[in-house]
């Protein structure tokens, strides 16, 4: 059985990644893309659909043992993982280069001290394990190939084929080196090239070193800021700039439920998040290769803009059932694709926007198309805003005014506006200044319920929603409002778990609720994030710092979170690890930062 979702580390070269378990076992890899087909998905079923064991050699009947310590080498991406058995302590070194040719995954074990038996067991299944690949020789090499896919197998040791898995058994002392390599390559060229893995190594190290020594947060916060950039880098598909949301599909949002999505694609909101943190910690070329993905993604076409494309840039993301694998623990379905892409969200219009405004305003250099689609975007919004739709939840349900849209559509024309004011831009701006009047109106009208003193989910609608709280954030009301103070208190007291942490929205149990689906889910990561920014920005700074804090606490131990903490179960759910949850803690840490709320 998989591991708790907080039990992995994520190690990847910009392109995919994969996740380790802290037995040592790889139970998520897709090569060669993040959204490629799975070879290892043990992570959503059973170790018969894929994984790579590395670690001490133990009894066939007993569980691999776990990590005594493990951690990432200084800043960076590369993972270590030190065992202490009654033999002596061994360490694995795990990391994926930045590609300069295939995607390669390298391991190195180092012994510590004593002698210490070792087993690496690979069973590599293509297809999110589906597909049993043909495992052979090839010029003393050991290749996998089924179908467009082979992966290439090196390592000095001696192998052997046993139950459609392959196997090496050996032993470590003091000072040994032992290195074993995956390498991907279409099936129809040319065998990749022999791996490095110590120069490699050391390329690896000198990338992460060097990318990290542009982050200009100096903070008391940085180990965390920085892991979290780490994260976020890590999810920046390089080629083409475009950023995952996560790189796994159908991690529950509630364990054993069916709120189990794909989230290995670039979500509009979610990148223009990134860019922003990006941005106001000196990662300026990233948010370079966003803006030039985004305008490559829209292209000429901005009344049809999607929520979310593929990493290149793709449209299509039909969403499929894999009915052979059962879900981790059990939370079926596991879904690919993703059928929200062509849904109606007003929001990621601001969000977009938004994105563009913060890099005008922060030097980057020009792009006149860029200008040029949020003009366009602004057009489309007049036309437009009045409409429900799906909102930045997604739902599965009917279509509302959902109030978080409408204040997000307010911000796409607010930031418009501000261009063309700058001189950066022309357009109607006597016009757009009477819409964005228009909607403004129109929210505090019909979104605010005057007898509880709060903001709602939607027009008309009496349940609250998390997204709310970015109201005084977007700037749409001062932070001293009392609509806003209102409506922060009102989720507070309406939308808390237990333990202090913020739901997104009234879930149903087991009847169909307000997104259309049934079950629950857990406290939403970024939305108790956003709760401190709130707490900050209203001068209840000591509260802020307090949750803040407790936030930071529910990272696993190399500093990673999923979307979502279940307060019953006490453990991490959702896909991992997630952009949406790692942006709000860099943001909030700034906040933080800049008005000195913080301990010690």
């Amino acid at each position: 059985m998989a591991g708790r979702i907080e039990d992995y580390a994520l190690i990847g070269d910009m392109q995919t990644a994969a996740l380790v378990c802290r037995d040592g076992t790889v139970d998520w890899l897709c090569l060669p893309r993040f959204d490629s087909h799975a070879i290892f998905a043990g992570l959503l079923g059973t170790e018969e659909h894929g994984f790579w064991r590395l670690g001490p050699a133990h009894a066939a009947d007993a569980q691999p043992p776990t990590a005594a310590r493990r951690g990432y080498r200084g800043d960076s991406l590369i993972l270590e993982s030190e065992w202490d058995t009654p033999r002596g302590t061994v360490r694995v070194t795990d990391f994926m280069p930045p590609r300069d040719g295939a995607p390669q995954l390298i391991r190195i074990v180092e012994g510590v001290t004593g002698r210490v038996p070792m087993r690496s067991a690979l069973r590599m299944r293509f297809s999110y394990g589906r597909v049993v690949p043909w495992v052979h020789k090839h010029e003393g090499r050991t290749v996998a190939v089924a179908g467009p896919d082979s992966v290439w197998f090196d390592t000095e040791v001696e192998t052997y084929g046993k139950s459609l898995t392959t196997y090496a058994d050996f032993t470590v002392a003091p000072g040994d080196r032992i290195a074993f390599t995956i390498s991907w390559e279409p099936s129809h060229k040319r065998p990749p090239a022999l791996p490095e893995p110590e120069q490699s190594l050391e390329a690896t190290e000198s990338f992460w070193r060097e990318w990290v020594e542009q982050c200009t947060y100096h903070g008391p916060y940085r180990e965390a800021v920085i892991r979290s950039l780490i994260t976020l880098k890590a999810l920046t598909y390089a080629p083409t700039g475009g950023i995952v949301a996560a790189p796994t599909t159908s991690l529950p949002e509630d364990i054993g439920g069916v709120r189990n999505w794909d989230y290995r694609y670039t979500w509009l909101r979610d990148a223009a998040i990134t860019l922003s943190s990006l941005l106001r910690t000196g990662y300026r070329e990233e948010a370079r290769a966003w803006r030039e993905w985004l305008l490559r993604a829209v292209a000429g076409d901005p009344e049809n803009l999607q929520i979310m494309y593929g990493i290149a840039g793709e449209r299509e993301l039909g969403e499929a059932e894999l009915d052979w694998l059962p879900g981790y623990e059990d939370s079926a379905p596991v879904r690919v694709g993703n059928g929200a892409a062509h849904q109606l969200q007003l929001d990621v219009y601001g969000e977009v926007t938004e994105a563009l405004h913060l890099a005008h305003m922060t030097g980057l250099a020009r792009n006149d198309y860029a200008s040029l689609l949020q003009l366009k975007l602004i057009r489309y919004l007049e036309d437009h805003w009045q409409e429900p739709d799906e909102g930045i939840w997604e739902v599965r349900g009917p279509r509302r005014h959902f109030v978080h849209s409408k204040v997000m559509a307010w911000v796409a024309v607010d930031r418009t506006i501000k261009l063309i004011e700058s001189g950066d831009a022309d357009g109607p701006l006597e016009r757009w200044r009477e819409l964005r009047d228009d909607i403004h109106r129109d929210v505090c009208e019909r979104g605010y319920d005057k007898e509880r003193n709060t903001f709602t989910q939607s027009y008309g609608s009496q349940e609250l929603d998390a997204s709310l709280l970015l109201i005084p954030q977007m700037g749409f009301l001062p932070p001293d409002d009392k609509r806003v103070i209102g409506t922060i208190e009102a989720i507070q007291r309406e939308l808390s778990t237990s333990d202090g942490f913020i739901l997104r929205y009234p879930t149903e149990g087991q009847s169909e609720g307000v997104d259309g689906l049934p079950g629950d889910e857990g406290a939403f990561l970024a939305c108790s994030f956003w709760m401190a920014d709130d707490l900050a920005m209203i001068g209840r700074v000591d509260e802020a710092r307090k949750l803040f804090e407790k936030l930071l606490a529910l990272r696993n131990d190399l500093g990673l979170l999923a979307e979502e903490w279940d307060p019953r179960l006490q453990r991490q759910v959702g896909n991992f690890p997630q952009a949406f949850s790692h942006v709000p803690l860099i943001d909030t840490a700034l906040r933080l930062t800049a008005s000195g709320a913080y301990g010690g």
